[in-house]
């Protein structure tokens, strides 16, 4: 790896410990990644935003930190934060086994149990580059309506990213959320942005967390999330998980309906494509 002054110069500011090396981390779509060799023989990944919002990056590594402090599953390790960047340990991307598949599953499943104190957070996130509202509601129907799709909704629609007969679907629906949700559960401690790119598989199979809007919610939207996209091995990671922690019934009815949200943000994010997938999933439940 060759050395990039610049990242290496603040690297070396927040750590305190020479950078030997830099490499260009490709994907992502929220920030510019850097892959860091450090003289102590760590590696690690700087992370960064042109202009990020305010607390941004302070939102992660606390997410990151509130899903770790439950012992349950493993997570990308905080090395330093900063109003522009954050730097993380590096996990070396491997493939998962149906053994470690399976030990995922279970190890969400903790995770969830591990619970929140409410539906909603301290203080609002980040999901994307969007801001995250996290005032607490009493019930998931209320904070799944009223901070997760409708604001959303309303964004896609002023960027006219949603036609108006989807989002009235969306609407209708909203209107049924409390026939719709399922059986009441107590708040799970949520990753929040589950989708398989937030999942590091290790060199030994082992999956961790990583970019989380962590929240406290209900389970079955972090399994929705991974559902959405896919995620390698995702039958067994879900087999393993229903052994730990045995889901309500009907919840696979209720995939599409915990899909809503973010694909909703899809749409705010990258196109009206998403939000007619969207209104599809809505009319499931009209």
């Amino acid at each position: 790896m060759a050395r990039m002054p610049r990242v290496a110069q603040r690297a070396e500011q927040m750590l305190g410990c020479a950078v030997v090396s830099t490499a260009p981390v490709a994907g992502g779509d929220v920030c510019t990644t850097t892959r860091m060799r450090l003289a102590d023989g760590r590696m690690s990944a700087f992370k960064t935003r042109q202009n990020p919002p305010k607390d941004f990056f302070a939102r992660e590594a606390a997410g990151l930190s509130w899903l770790a402090t439950s012992g349950a599953v493993g997570t990308a390790e905080v090395l330093a934060v900063a109003d522009d960047a954050i730097i993380l340990g590096w996990i070396e991307p491997g493939r998962p086994t149906a053994e470690s598949a399976a030990d995922f599953g279970r190890s969400l499943a903790r995770l969830h149990k591990s619970g929140a104190p409410a539906f909603g957070g301290a203080v609002d996130g980040f999901i994307g580059v969007l801001p995250l509202p996290n005032r607490p509601a009493p019930s998931w129907a209320e904070f799944y309506a009223v901070r997760r799709v409708l604001p959303y909704l309303k964004l896609a629609s002023d960027r006219g990213q949603i036609e108006p007969d989807d989002a009235a679907a969306i609407d209708s629906m909203v209107r049924r959320i409390e026939t719709l949700i399922g059986p009441d559960e107590p708040p799970s401690r949520l990753h929040g942005d589950l989708w398989s790119g937030n999942v590091i598989w290790d060199l030994e199979g082992r999956g961790h967390l990583i970019d989380p809007a962590a929240y406290g919610g209900h389970r079955e939207t972090d399994l929705a999330m991974l559902a959405l996209f896919g995620l390698n091995q995702l039958p067994r990671v879900l087999d393993a998980y229903e052994e730990e922690a045995p889901l309500a019934e009907g919840w696979r009815e209720r995939i599409a309906l915990h899909q809503i949200f973010p694909l909703l943000v899809h749409a705010c994010l990258f196109g009206s494509g998403y939000g007619a997938r969207a209104a599809e999933a809505a009319r499931r439940y009209l």
